[in-house]
């Protein structure tokens, strides 16, 4: 992989770690390139990951308008010509549309707005620098996909624009073909950022999905948050193994937290679990466990290297830790019921929240964008927070998904998203599911911070 970057990156850790999700003012991320390079995969993603961390994101595809205001227009590759008149005067109206839904949003509450459009022509960029950056005085951050290598355009041609709603009933071979000389339309047209007549403007490029980036003045930490994840991102086939650890002595006891061994049953499914992995033959597989002993007994029985993180280690409990839940209601009655009120953002003394969890969890999620095969060993509240990531979840659906012991979720990252597959192994465990409660009076507490707990959420 090369970098040419004119960003310095020393630093960027700690930075990472000590500024808040603050955005002081609110930012639209417009992609830049031809058809079939990948920016709506980026947007999505992009799209998903800032929301995951706490950073109010909207995506606005121009396709999408272009196609409810065409719905009585075939639109063939004709309809992308550069002298096609009437055609270009009604992509320009959709793209003005969604700009303008994307200031609103902004305007609203939104914190970020990503673009997703072809963008490929200076006269479209500088009307995007007029509206967005010197009339709303927002923040302007260009993001182009460069791609020159023909396998990996068919790739994405084959994979995801055949199937668009544009080719709906099209023989496969005939929309490839038309698909193609839309790609040659724009490409007539295709004037890439360049740092001589793009100075001023903020920018990364993208070259063959990942070979090679160039970053250009950034302007704040929110950019280079964006720049590092998308340097991290790739689209290799691979699939991401996710479970909690074996049925724990605690778990049987209904308790939270702790470092418990694993019971009988625990031990029972650590060793199926290395059975069923062994017929699935992954390719490189790699282990990751917390530092509990719980989850590396659970990886005791399969052939892949293990590391462990503390990264992984369930949500701390503070005061709550090794408790039950009937023995925190009569301890705690107002802690008790502050959870209950707002699970994601509850913390309890002396603990975390599921927000800290996301804060921490982040380095995680980086390094599995970067890997292929990998099997996460964790617990409940862990698996939550990374399940939420793949399936786009918002934090209040995150804090109450439902992740049973004995269970491996498969997450296989498709086209636009993420297929979840939850393989049972047919071993009993309790079940340490707690419902979302039902009409919560609201309740005072010192705690201005909130959230929940481990093993038993």
């Amino acid at each position: 992989m090369i970098f040419d970057l004119q960003w310095n990156f020393t630093g960027f850790q700690n930075c990472q770690a000590s500024c808040p999700n603050v955005i002081q003012k609110p930012t639209v991320i417009s992609m830049v390139g031809l058809p079939a390079r990948g920016k709506t995969y980026m947007s999505k993603k992009l799209t998903r990951y800032l929301n995951w961390i706490g950073i109010r994101t909207k995506a606005f595809n121009v396709g999408e308008y272009r196609r409810e205001a065409c719905t009585d227009i075939y639109c063939s590759h004709n309809f992308f010509r550069a002298d096609n008149v009437e055609a270009e005067a009604l992509r320009q109206k959709c793209a003005l549309m969604a700009i303008d839904d994307a200031c609103n949003f902004l305007q609203n509450g939104g914190e970020v707005a990503v673009l997703d459009a072809t963008n490929t022509t200076r006269e479209r960029r500088k009307l995007l620098f007029d509206i967005i950056q010197v009339q709303y005085k927002f923040k302007l951050f260009f993001v182009e996909s460069i791609c020159d290598d023909p396998t990996i355009v068919e790739a994405n041609v084959l994979e995801v624009k055949i199937c668009s709603p544009d080719y709906i009933g099209m023989n496969k071979d005939e929309a490839v073909k038309d698909f193609m000389r839309r790609i040659e339309h724009y490409n007539s047209m295709y004037q890439s950022l360049d740092h001589a007549t793009d100075k001023d403007l903020s920018y990364i490029q993208i070259f063959n999905q990942g070979e090679r980036f160039l970053v250009h003045k950034l302007a704040g930490h929110l950019q280079s948050r964006v720049v590092y994840y998308l340097m991290n991102i790739h689209v290799l086939p691979r699939t991401i193994y996710l479970t909690r650890h074996g049925e724990s002595c605690m778990n049987l006891e209904g308790r939270i937290g702790g470092d418990s061994a694993l019971s009988p049953r625990g031990e029972e499914y650590a060793f199926a679990l290395g059975e069923y992995l062994e017929k699935e033959k992954i390719a490189n597989l790699k282990v990751w466990t917390s530092e509990l002993q719980r989850t590396k007994a659970t990886a005791r029985h399969v052939d892949a290297p293990v590391e462990h993180w503390k990264a992984l280690n369930e949500i701390d409990a503070g005061i709550c830790e090794g408790m039950t839940y009937e023995e925190i209601q009569s301890k705690h009655p107002k802690e008790f019921a502050m959870r209950d009120q707002d699970k994601f953002h509850y913390r309890y003394p002396g603990g975390e929240s599921y927000q800290d969890l996301v804060a921490r969890l982040e380095p995680v999620i980086m390094e599995l964008e970067r890997q292929e095969n990998v099997l996460v060993i964790c617990h409940q509240a862990v698996a939550r927070c990374l399940l939420a990531y793949f399936q786009d979840k918002s934090s209040e659906d995150l804090a109450y998904l439902k992740v049973p012991l004995h269970t491996v979720i498969k997450l296989t990252p498709v086209a636009y998203g993420c297929r979840v597959e939850f393989v049972n192994l047919n071993i009993e465990a309790v079940n340490t599911h707690r419902e979302k409660p039902k009409n919560v009076q609201p309740q005072r507490s010192s705690n201005e911070a909130l959230e929940t707990v481990p093993d038993h959420i």
